[in-house]
């Protein structure tokens, strides 16, 4: 069986049923853009070493589809991950025998050093969305002071806020795709169970709610002016003119929630509260991306330590 065939017999009837439409649609496009036009008409049986070897050499040099440059190590593991796992199914199957991803060499996985707003910055950008007449620029603020990710914000609606309690809820997220040309919102769950949460919001904000709560025009809380949901890259290229107008060198908007983790961490929030408030799966996940905003804490108590030695 040619892997092509096997490929899409494996994505459409083993896998479809168990994976969010979002995954779905990303394992289609690797298969159809990066795998299939170079071993898309090869047999199982012949996917030797050297010749999957050479697919993943050549992704890492030449694999970026716009570029024509290097592909990221993430997008070659991702490759690597979704081929693995379909051979590995189809050996199970009994459909081949053979499986050589095993022996590839690939490259190191690496965390993405983390880029940050800092405080100048900040208040740039708070400054001038709290005194902006444009009320879906609140969806920064928040995105800043509780560290929620863009999908999540623009899936929130009036109702996810308990003004008596002060806490924001978290249960679904919010992805575009495109098909034929047309731009497409869909609502799933949070990327994880964990990402299901309740999140305390400040005080300060909180009250920032409840004023634009009287002026509120739709179910959601960040909306177009007919009262629909937000698409993700309209939010996104409205971030990034925001940057522009106030001179400061752009980022993309995760970064926001990068600078709120960073800030709970110098504030000494504990890890773990921390890790619950982001909708990470686990502390160490935290605590691995964060770490280098931990070192002005860690000088803090080392120079506490120091005082019992006077």
């Amino acid at each position: 069986m040619k892997l092509k065939i096997w490929l899409k017999i494996w994505l459409n009837n083993y896998m479809k049923s168990t994976i969010k439409l979002k995954t779905y649609l990303k394992y289609d496009y690797i298969i159809e853009k990066h795998i299939n036009p170079h071993l898309g008409d090869y047999d199982l049986y012949e996917l030797n070493v050297t010749l999957l070897q050479n697919f993943f050499n050549t992704k890492m040099q030449v694999g970026n589809l716009i570029t024509a440059s290097h592909l990221a190590n993430s997008s070659i593991l991702g490759i690597y991950s979704l081929l693995k796992n379909a051979i590995k199914d189809a050996n199970n199957y009994e459909i081949t025998k053979v499986n050589n991803l095993s022996k590839i060499k690939l490259p190191a996985k690496c965390e993405k050093e983390i880029d940050i707003f800092d405080k100048n910055e900040q208040k740039k950008i708070v400054s001038y969305c709290l005194t902006s007449n444009k009320n879906n620029y609140l969806g920064i603020i928040i995105c800043l002071y509780t560290g929620i990710r863009l999908g999540e914000l623009l899936a929130l609606k009036w109702s996810d806020i308990d003004f008596n309690n002060g806490t924001l809820k978290i249960s679904r997220t919010v992805f575009t795709i495109s098909q034929n040309g047309q731009d497409y919102a869909y609502i799933n769950p949070p990327k994880t169970k964990n990402s299901n949460r309740l999140i305390p919001l400040p005080d300060s904000l909180l009250e920032t709610l409840k004023r634009n709560y009287s002026q509120r025009n739709s179910d959601y809380i960040i909306s177009t002016k007919a009262g629909k949901m937000v698409e993700n890259r309209s939010y996104q290229k409205t971030f990034q003119s925001i940057q522009k107008r106030l001179a400061i060198r752009p980022r993309n908007f995760h970064t926001l929630r990068h600078t709120f983790a960073t800030m709970a961490l110098e504030c000494g929030m504990d890890v773990k509260a921390l890790s619950e408030i982001l909708g990470h799966k686990s502390p160490v996940i935290t605590l691995n991306r964060y770490s280098h905003s931990l070192f002005n804490y860690k000088m803090n108590m080392m120079n506490q330590i120091g005082k019992s030695l006077l």
